[in-house]
Protein backbone atom coordinates (compact mmCIF):
# COMPACT_ATOMS: atom_id res chain seq x y z
CA UNK A 1 0.00 0.00 0.00
CA UNK A 2 1.41 3.36 -1.00
CA UNK A 3 1.93 6.20 1.44
CA UNK A 4 -0.73 8.23 -0.39
CA UNK A 5 -3.28 5.44 -0.01
CA UNK A 6 -2.45 5.12 3.70
CA UNK A 7 -2.96 8.84 4.25
CA UNK A 8 -6.24 8.79 2.31
CA UNK A 9 -7.53 5.86 4.37
CA UNK A 10 -6.54 7.62 7.57
CA UNK A 11 -8.27 10.83 6.43
CA UNK A 12 -11.50 9.01 5.58
CA UNK A 13 -11.46 7.22 8.95
CA UNK A 14 -11.00 10.51 10.82
CA UNK A 15 -13.79 12.18 8.81
CA UNK A 16 -16.09 9.25 9.54
CA UNK A 17 -15.18 9.24 13.23
CA UNK A 18 -15.89 12.96 13.65
CA UNK A 19 -19.15 12.84 11.66
CA UNK A 20 -20.47 9.73 13.42
CA UNK A 21 -19.46 11.10 16.85
CA UNK A 22 -21.30 14.35 16.07
CA UNK A 23 -24.32 12.35 14.88
CA UNK A 24 -24.32 10.29 18.07
CA UNK A 25 -24.11 13.44 20.21
CA UNK A 26 -27.01 15.06 18.35
CA UNK A 27 -29.10 11.90 18.62
CA UNK A 28 -28.52 11.69 22.38
CA UNK A 29 -29.42 15.36 22.81
CA UNK A 30 -32.65 14.87 20.86
CA UNK A 31 -33.64 11.92 23.04
CA UNK A 32 -32.98 13.89 26.20
CA UNK A 33 -34.32 17.32 25.23
CA UNK A 34 -37.28 17.61 22.83
CA UNK A 35 -36.55 21.31 22.34
CA UNK A 36 -32.94 20.74 21.24
CA UNK A 37 -32.18 22.35 17.89
CA UNK A 38 -29.23 21.00 15.92
CA UNK A 39 -27.12 22.98 13.47
CA UNK A 40 -28.00 20.57 10.66
CA UNK A 41 -31.75 21.22 10.84
CA UNK A 42 -32.12 23.81 8.09
CA UNK A 43 -35.62 23.08 6.81
CA UNK A 44 -37.98 20.15 6.17
CA UNK A 45 -35.64 18.74 3.51
CA UNK A 46 -32.27 19.35 5.20
CA UNK A 47 -32.88 17.82 8.62
CA UNK A 48 -30.87 15.49 10.83
CA UNK A 49 -33.62 15.31 13.45
CA UNK A 50 -36.16 13.72 11.13
CA UNK A 51 -33.67 11.00 10.21
CA UNK A 52 -32.38 10.27 13.72
CA UNK A 53 -35.85 10.07 15.26
CA UNK A 54 -37.28 7.93 12.48
CA UNK A 55 -37.43 4.13 12.59
CA UNK A 56 -34.21 4.10 10.53
CA UNK A 57 -32.26 6.11 13.10
CA UNK A 58 -31.87 3.27 15.61
CA UNK A 59 -31.31 -0.46 15.58
CA UNK A 60 -32.82 -2.29 18.57
CA UNK A 61 -32.69 0.96 20.50
CA UNK A 62 -29.04 1.72 19.60
CA UNK A 63 -28.47 4.83 17.44
CA UNK A 64 -27.14 3.86 14.03
CA UNK A 65 -24.71 6.78 14.39
CA UNK A 66 -23.10 5.07 17.40
CA UNK A 67 -22.71 1.84 15.43
CA UNK A 68 -20.97 3.89 12.74
CA UNK A 69 -18.65 5.41 15.33
CA UNK A 70 -17.70 1.93 16.57
CA UNK A 71 -17.10 0.76 12.99
CA UNK A 72 -14.80 3.68 12.16
CA UNK A 73 -12.96 3.21 15.45
CA UNK A 74 -12.40 -0.44 14.60
CA UNK A 75 -11.10 0.42 11.12
CA UNK A 76 -8.81 3.02 12.67
CA UNK A 77 -7.52 0.42 15.11
CA UNK A 78 -6.76 -1.92 12.20
CA UNK A 79 -4.82 0.83 10.46
CA UNK A 80 -2.79 1.46 13.60
CA UNK A 81 -2.22 -2.27 14.24
CA UNK A 82 -0.95 -2.75 10.68
CA UNK A 83 1.31 0.26 11.00
CA UNK A 84 2.92 -1.26 14.11
CA UNK A 85 2.66 -4.87 12.98
CA UNK A 86 4.38 -7.16 10.52
CA UNK A 87 4.98 -6.46 6.84
CA UNK A 88 2.60 -9.31 6.02
CA UNK A 89 -0.22 -7.66 7.96
CA UNK A 90 0.46 -4.37 6.19
CA UNK A 91 0.21 -6.15 2.86
CA UNK A 92 -3.10 -7.82 3.79
CA UNK A 93 -4.66 -4.72 5.38
CA UNK A 94 -6.22 -3.21 2.19
CA UNK A 95 -8.13 -6.43 1.55
CA UNK A 96 -9.46 -6.54 5.11
CA UNK A 97 -10.55 -2.93 4.78
CA UNK A 98 -12.11 -3.63 1.40
CA UNK A 99 -14.25 -6.41 2.89
CA UNK A 100 -15.30 -4.25 5.84
CA UNK A 101 -16.07 -1.23 3.66
CA UNK A 102 -18.04 -3.39 1.19
CA UNK A 103 -20.34 -4.54 4.01
CA UNK A 104 -20.58 -1.00 5.37
CA UNK A 105 -21.29 0.42 1.91
CA UNK A 106 -24.22 -1.96 1.47
CA UNK A 107 -25.62 -0.75 4.79
CA UNK A 108 -25.21 2.96 4.01
CA UNK A 109 -26.83 2.46 0.58
CA UNK A 110 -29.85 1.09 2.44
CA UNK A 111 -29.78 4.03 4.88
CA UNK A 112 -29.36 6.49 2.02
CA UNK A 113 -32.38 5.01 0.25
CA UNK A 114 -34.42 5.23 3.45
CA UNK A 115 -33.39 8.86 3.96
CA UNK A 116 -33.59 10.22 0.42
CA UNK A 117 -36.44 8.15 -1.02
CA UNK A 118 -38.62 7.00 1.88
CA UNK A 119 -38.26 10.00 4.21
CA UNK A 120 -37.48 12.58 1.54
CA UNK A 121 -34.87 14.13 3.86
CA UNK A 122 -31.19 14.97 3.52
CA UNK A 123 -29.05 14.65 6.66
CA UNK A 124 -25.72 16.42 6.18
CA UNK A 125 -23.90 14.50 8.91
CA UNK A 126 -25.22 11.24 7.49
CA UNK A 127 -24.04 12.14 3.99
CA UNK A 128 -20.57 12.87 5.39
CA UNK A 129 -20.48 9.39 6.91
CA UNK A 130 -21.66 7.85 3.64
CA UNK A 131 -18.90 9.66 1.75
CA UNK A 132 -16.25 8.46 4.21
CA UNK A 133 -17.39 4.84 3.80
CA UNK A 134 -17.41 5.20 0.01
CA UNK A 135 -13.90 6.69 0.12
CA UNK A 136 -12.60 3.78 2.18
CA UNK A 137 -14.22 1.35 -0.25
CA UNK A 138 -12.61 2.92 -3.30
CA UNK A 139 -9.11 3.38 -1.85
CA UNK A 140 -8.92 -0.03 -0.17
CA UNK A 141 -10.24 -1.75 -3.30
CA UNK A 142 -7.64 -0.04 -5.46
CA UNK A 143 -4.85 -0.93 -3.00
CA UNK A 144 -5.81 -4.58 -2.44
CA UNK A 145 -3.33 -7.08 -3.84
CA UNK A 146 -4.77 -10.40 -2.70
CA UNK A 147 -8.07 -12.11 -3.42
CA UNK A 148 -10.88 -12.70 -0.94
CA UNK A 149 -10.16 -16.44 -0.97
CA UNK A 150 -6.50 -15.87 -0.15
CA UNK A 151 -7.51 -13.51 2.63
CA UNK A 152 -9.66 -16.19 4.27
CA UNK A 153 -6.68 -18.54 4.31
CA UNK A 154 -4.25 -15.94 5.63
CA UNK A 155 -6.52 -14.34 8.24
CA UNK A 156 -5.86 -16.94 11.01
CA UNK A 157 -2.13 -16.27 10.76
CA UNK A 158 -2.63 -12.51 11.06
CA UNK A 159 -4.97 -12.98 14.02
CA UNK A 160 -2.42 -15.15 15.82
CA UNK A 161 0.24 -12.52 15.19
CA UNK A 162 -1.95 -9.83 16.72
CA UNK A 163 -2.93 -12.06 19.63
CA UNK A 164 0.72 -12.73 20.43
CA UNK A 165 1.05 -9.33 22.08
CA UNK A 166 -0.55 -8.86 25.55
CA UNK A 167 -0.85 -5.13 24.91
CA UNK A 168 -2.76 -5.68 21.66
CA UNK A 169 -5.02 -8.23 23.37
CA UNK A 170 -5.76 -5.77 26.15
CA UNK A 171 -6.60 -3.02 23.68
CA UNK A 172 -8.90 -5.36 21.73
CA UNK A 173 -10.64 -6.46 24.93
CA UNK A 174 -11.15 -2.85 26.04
CA UNK A 175 -12.54 -1.95 22.61
CA UNK A 176 -15.00 -4.86 22.58
CA UNK A 177 -16.15 -4.32 26.17
CA UNK A 178 -16.43 -0.54 25.75
CA UNK A 179 -18.42 -0.86 22.53
CA UNK A 180 -20.72 -3.45 24.08
CA UNK A 181 -21.34 -1.35 27.20
CA UNK A 182 -22.10 1.70 25.06
CA UNK A 183 -24.60 -0.22 22.93
CA UNK A 184 -26.20 -1.72 26.05
CA UNK A 185 -26.56 1.73 27.63
CA UNK A 186 -28.23 3.13 24.53
CA UNK A 187 -30.59 0.18 24.23
CA UNK A 188 -31.59 0.27 27.90
CA UNK A 189 -32.03 4.06 27.87
CA UNK A 190 -34.30 3.85 24.84
CA UNK A 191 -36.28 0.80 25.81
CA UNK A 192 -36.96 1.48 29.47
CA UNK A 193 -38.12 5.05 29.50
CA UNK A 194 -36.86 8.54 29.19
CA UNK A 195 -34.81 10.45 31.71
CA UNK A 196 -37.03 12.30 34.15
CA UNK A 197 -36.21 15.97 34.42
CA UNK A 198 -37.52 17.42 37.66
CA UNK A 199 -38.75 21.01 37.75
CA UNK A 200 -36.23 23.66 38.71
CA UNK A 201 -36.77 27.26 39.66
CA UNK A 202 -36.00 29.96 37.11
CA UNK A 203 -34.16 33.05 38.21
CA UNK A 204 -36.13 36.27 38.28
CA UNK A 205 -34.42 37.54 35.15
CA UNK A 206 -34.99 34.28 33.28
CA UNK A 207 -38.66 34.23 34.19
CA UNK A 208 -39.15 37.87 33.27
CA UNK A 209 -37.50 37.42 29.88
CA UNK A 210 -39.50 34.27 29.16
CA UNK A 211 -42.81 35.87 30.12
CA UNK A 212 -42.09 38.83 27.86
CA UNK A 213 -41.65 36.39 25.00
CA UNK A 214 -44.65 34.29 26.05
CA UNK A 215 -47.07 37.20 26.37
CA UNK A 216 -46.12 38.39 22.88
CA UNK A 217 -47.00 35.07 21.21
CA UNK A 218 -50.08 34.87 18.96
CA UNK A 219 -52.96 32.74 20.20
CA UNK A 220 -55.13 30.36 18.24
CA UNK A 221 -58.78 29.63 18.93
CA UNK A 222 -59.35 26.19 20.41
CA UNK A 223 -62.73 24.54 19.74
CA UNK A 224 -62.58 22.80 23.12
CA UNK A 225 -64.89 24.33 25.69
CA UNK A 226 -64.27 24.03 29.44
CA UNK A 227 -65.68 26.76 31.65
CA UNK A 228 -64.10 25.37 34.84
CA UNK A 229 -60.51 24.91 33.72
CA UNK A 230 -58.22 27.93 33.91
CA UNK A 231 -55.36 26.48 31.84
CA UNK A 232 -56.11 24.11 28.99
CA UNK A 233 -53.07 22.23 27.62
CA UNK A 234 -53.67 20.38 24.36
CA UNK A 235 -50.95 17.98 23.22
CA UNK A 236 -50.80 16.66 19.65
CA UNK A 237 -49.13 13.33 20.16
CA UNK A 238 -47.58 10.35 18.37
CA UNK A 239 -46.74 7.32 20.51
CA UNK A 240 -43.75 6.46 18.29
CA UNK A 241 -42.24 9.95 18.59
CA UNK A 242 -39.29 10.07 21.09
CA UNK A 243 -39.85 13.74 22.10
CA UNK A 244 -43.51 12.88 22.76
CA UNK A 245 -42.35 10.24 25.21
CA UNK A 246 -39.84 12.59 26.79
CA UNK A 247 -42.43 15.31 27.42
CA UNK A 248 -44.91 12.68 28.64
CA UNK A 249 -42.44 11.63 31.33
CA UNK A 250 -41.01 15.05 32.17
CA UNK A 251 -44.30 16.92 32.49
CA UNK A 252 -45.97 14.44 34.83
CA UNK A 253 -44.47 16.13 37.89
CA UNK A 254 -45.67 19.54 36.66
CA UNK A 255 -49.25 18.39 36.16
CA UNK A 256 -49.17 16.55 39.51
CA UNK A 257 -48.12 19.75 41.27
CA UNK A 258 -51.06 21.74 39.93
CA UNK A 259 -53.43 18.84 40.45
CA UNK A 260 -52.53 18.81 44.15
CA UNK A 261 -52.84 22.59 44.48
CA UNK A 262 -56.10 22.99 42.55
CA UNK A 263 -57.56 19.84 40.98
CA UNK A 264 -59.66 21.60 38.33
CA UNK A 265 -57.34 24.46 37.43
CA UNK A 266 -55.16 22.75 34.80
CA UNK A 267 -56.34 20.18 32.29
CA UNK A 268 -54.34 18.16 29.76
CA UNK A 269 -56.11 16.98 26.61
CA UNK A 270 -54.26 14.58 24.32
CA UNK A 271 -55.06 14.75 20.62
CA UNK A 272 -53.67 12.21 18.19
CA UNK A 273 -51.43 13.23 15.30
CA UNK A 274 -49.78 10.00 14.07
CA UNK A 275 -46.88 10.55 11.70
CA UNK A 276 -48.22 7.78 9.55
CA UNK A 277 -49.78 8.42 6.12
CA UNK A 278 -52.16 5.49 6.68
CA UNK A 279 -54.34 7.74 8.83
CA UNK A 280 -52.72 11.18 8.48
CA UNK A 281 -52.65 12.52 4.93
CA UNK A 282 -50.84 15.64 6.18
CA UNK A 283 -47.68 13.54 6.69
CA UNK A 284 -47.12 11.73 3.37
CA UNK A 285 -43.48 11.08 4.31
CA UNK A 286 -44.28 9.88 7.82
CA UNK A 287 -42.50 6.69 8.83
CA UNK A 288 -44.08 5.83 12.21
CA UNK A 289 -45.90 2.82 10.81
CA UNK A 290 -47.89 1.57 13.77
CA UNK A 291 -48.72 4.97 15.27
CA UNK A 292 -52.22 4.83 13.78
CA UNK A 293 -52.79 1.54 15.60
CA UNK A 294 -51.34 3.03 18.80
CA UNK A 295 -53.69 6.03 18.70
CA UNK A 296 -56.67 3.77 17.98
CA UNK A 297 -55.68 1.42 20.83
CA UNK A 298 -55.58 4.28 23.35
CA UNK A 299 -58.94 5.62 22.21
CA UNK A 300 -60.50 2.17 22.50
CA UNK A 301 -58.90 1.66 25.91
CA UNK A 302 -60.62 4.87 27.01
CA UNK A 303 -63.87 2.95 27.21
CA UNK A 304 -62.44 1.28 30.31
CA UNK A 305 -61.60 4.54 32.06
CA UNK A 306 -58.56 6.72 32.64
CA UNK A 307 -56.65 3.95 34.43
CA UNK A 308 -56.68 1.80 31.29
CA UNK A 309 -55.56 4.74 29.16
CA UNK A 310 -52.71 5.57 31.53
CA UNK A 311 -51.56 1.94 31.70
CA UNK A 312 -51.56 1.58 27.92
CA UNK A 313 -49.81 4.92 27.35
CA UNK A 314 -47.12 3.95 29.84
CA UNK A 315 -46.62 0.65 28.01
CA UNK A 316 -46.51 2.22 24.55
CA UNK A 317 -43.92 4.81 25.53
CA UNK A 318 -41.84 2.29 27.48
CA UNK A 319 -41.67 -0.05 24.47
CA UNK A 320 -41.55 2.72 21.89
CA UNK A 321 -38.35 1.55 20.19
CA UNK A 322 -39.81 -1.87 19.33
CA UNK A 323 -43.45 -1.04 18.58
CA UNK A 324 -45.11 -2.81 15.68
CA UNK A 325 -48.79 -3.00 14.69
CA UNK A 326 -48.86 -6.57 16.00
CA UNK A 327 -47.29 -5.75 19.39
CA UNK A 328 -49.66 -2.79 19.77
CA UNK A 329 -52.71 -4.97 19.19
CA UNK A 330 -51.47 -7.48 21.78
CA UNK A 331 -50.86 -4.67 24.30
CA UNK A 332 -54.28 -3.17 23.57
CA UNK A 333 -55.79 -6.48 24.66
CA UNK A 334 -53.51 -7.37 27.55
CA UNK A 335 -52.87 -3.88 28.98
CA UNK A 336 -55.77 -1.76 27.75
CA UNK A 337 -58.51 -4.38 28.01
CA UNK A 338 -59.46 -3.98 24.33
CA UNK A 339 -60.88 -7.26 23.04
CA UNK A 340 -62.43 -5.98 19.82
CA UNK A 341 -59.55 -4.04 18.25
CA UNK A 342 -59.92 -5.47 14.75
CA UNK A 343 -63.68 -5.00 14.70
CA UNK A 344 -63.55 -1.38 15.90
CA UNK A 345 -60.32 -0.23 14.26
CA UNK A 346 -61.70 1.37 11.10
CA UNK A 347 -64.49 3.11 13.00
CA UNK A 348 -62.18 4.56 15.66
CA UNK A 349 -59.79 5.83 12.96
CA UNK A 350 -62.48 8.38 12.18
CA UNK A 351 -61.85 9.95 15.59
CA UNK A 352 -58.08 9.90 14.97
CA UNK A 353 -58.62 11.72 11.67
CA UNK A 354 -60.75 14.33 13.47
CA UNK A 355 -57.80 15.00 15.78
CA UNK A 356 -55.51 15.26 12.76
CA UNK A 357 -57.91 17.71 11.07
CA UNK A 358 -57.94 19.85 14.22
CA UNK A 359 -54.14 19.82 14.29
CA UNK A 360 -53.93 20.86 10.65
CA UNK A 361 -56.36 23.73 11.27
CA UNK A 362 -54.14 24.93 14.13
CA UNK A 363 -50.95 24.74 12.08
CA UNK A 364 -49.54 21.59 13.65
CA UNK A 365 -46.70 20.20 11.53
CA UNK A 366 -44.70 18.08 14.00
CA UNK A 367 -45.05 16.16 17.23
CA UNK A 368 -45.26 16.95 19.98
CA UNK A 369 -47.04 20.26 19.53
CA UNK A 370 -48.61 21.84 22.60
CA UNK A 371 -51.30 24.50 22.63
CA UNK A 372 -51.39 26.15 26.06
CA UNK A 373 -54.37 28.45 26.38
CA UNK A 374 -54.05 29.12 22.68
CA UNK A 375 -50.25 29.55 22.53
CA UNK A 376 -48.79 26.99 20.14
CA UNK A 377 -45.42 25.45 21.07
CA UNK A 378 -43.76 22.98 18.73
CA UNK A 379 -41.57 20.40 20.46
CA UNK A 380 -42.52 21.51 23.95
CA UNK A 381 -40.56 23.49 26.53
CA UNK A 382 -37.98 22.43 29.06
CA UNK A 383 -39.59 21.62 32.40
CA UNK A 384 -38.94 24.92 34.22
CA UNK A 385 -40.26 27.00 31.31
CA UNK A 386 -43.29 24.74 30.86
CA UNK A 387 -43.99 25.17 34.56
CA UNK A 388 -43.55 28.95 34.26
CA UNK A 389 -45.97 29.11 31.31
CA UNK A 390 -48.70 27.32 33.25
CA UNK A 391 -48.10 29.46 36.36
CA UNK A 392 -48.37 32.62 34.27
CA UNK A 393 -51.61 31.49 32.63
CA UNK A 394 -53.05 30.71 36.05
CA UNK A 395 -52.11 34.17 37.29
CA UNK A 396 -53.73 35.78 34.25
CA UNK A 397 -56.88 33.70 34.69
CA UNK A 398 -57.17 34.64 38.38
CA UNK A 399 -56.55 38.31 37.62
CA UNK A 400 -59.34 38.40 35.03
CA UNK A 401 -61.97 36.97 37.42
Amino acid sequence: MTAAARWLLTAFVLIGLVASAASTYVHVQLLGDPTYVTFCDVNDILSCTRVYLSQYGSLSGVPVAYLGFVWFAFVGALLLAARLGTAQLQEHLPTYLFVLSTLALAFVIYLGYASFVVLGVLCMLCVTVYAAVAGLFVVSGASSSISMLQMLKLAPTDIRALAGSPIRLGVVAMFVVGSGLGATWFASSTDHGAVVLTPTTLSGAEREEFLRWWSAQPRVELPIADDVVKVLVVKFNDYMCPPCRQTYVNYQSVFAKYQDASPLAVRLVTKHYPLDPNCNEATPNGVHYGSCEAAAAVLLAGRGGESKVKALEDWLFEHQATLTPTSIKVAARDVGGVNDFEAEYLAILGQVREDVALGVSLGVEATPTFVINGVRVTGGLTVPYFDAAIAYELEQADASR
